[in-house]
């Protein structure tokens, strides 16, 4: 690993497994110090410890302000500085089980419940790195959006709307930064399907669970899964200092799927012409 990290701190939100826990390994590798956050205190610990001396494990649920209040002076007062913050924590309105999440029978409290984590998470990481960011210096914030944050999702409406939400507000947070003069920067990505535990149920593991992963992305150019490790080195490139003039942007990590329809190349023979 490069370093790239050095010296800077770092909060990631929903750590304790899948695309969290990635960015918070390859933060660690990279020379970073670590917060590793999440409301799951047996894995957000294993996981830290795994990373030994380079991260500690922080409860924190990003519903609540005041947890964010007591993550900020925790940081400070521990470390000095808050370099980094990734908004990764998130749900999808179905961990419990099946429920109606579209636009007709959603019910308001599951509509709710789905964006009080995803945006007002979102928007009170944003709120208080920014003061943190202010003190240190400098700093950049990445937020966690979706594929579904950009295109219709008749079966999610509440998921597809809050990440949408996400991304606005990413916008919201670099403008502001940079209309204050703050060298802070903000951006979001949008992952497609990433392998993470959240498929496992859809998966399974019986002898059919080859065909459903082949079918699951069947309509993605690349026809495979992304990995939460593909994500994590996205991420690390936005926390570096090699991206300080890249904020307010959304990069798409999908295997190709919005960039068009997915097709089967054809080979067109050379006529020498």
């Amino acid at each position: 690993m490069d370093n790239k990290l050095a010296c800077k701190i770092a909060v990631v939100t929903g750590a304790a497994q899948g695309i969290g826990a990635a960015i918070a390994r390859r933060f660690a590798q990279e020379g970073c110090f670590v917060y590793v956050t999440d409301i799951n205190d047996e894995l957000g610990k294993a996981v830290a410890s795994s990373l030994g001396d380079r991260a500690c494990y922080l409860r924190l649920d990003v519903r609540n302000e005041e947890h964010w209040q007591r993550a900020m002076t925790q940081v400070l007062n521990d470390r000095g500085s808050w370099n980094i913050l990734v908004n990764n924590a998130g749900i999808t309105g179905f961990e419990e089980g099946p429920v109606q999440h579209d636009p007709e029978h959603a019910r308001l409290e599951d509509w709710r419940s789905v964006h009080h984590t995803n945006l007002d998470g979102v928007f009170l990481g944003c709120k208080y790195a920014i003061r943190a960011m202010r003190q240190s210096g400098a700093g950049s914030i990445i937020n966690i959006s979706s594929r579904s944050g950009l295109v219709g999702i008749p079966g999610a409406a509440a998921y597809a709307s809050s990440k949408a939400a996400v991304r606005n507000h990413t916008k919201t947070v670099a403008l502001y930064c940079a209309e204050l003069g703050l060298n802070v920067r903000c951006n979001s990505i949008h992952p497609a399907a990433i392998l993470t535990p959240i498929w496992e149920p859809m998966l399974g593991n019986d002898a059919g669970r080859e065909e459903r992963m082949a079918a699951l992305v069947r309509d993605t150019p690349l026809r495979r899964f992304g990995t939460p490790e593909e994500v994590a080195a996205l991420a690390l490139l936005l926390a570096s200092d090699d991206a300080t003039y890249i904020t307010g942007s959304e990069f798409n990590i999908d295997g190709g799927l919005l960039a068009g329809s997915a097709a089967t190349p054809t080979v067109v023979e050379d006529s020498g012409a």
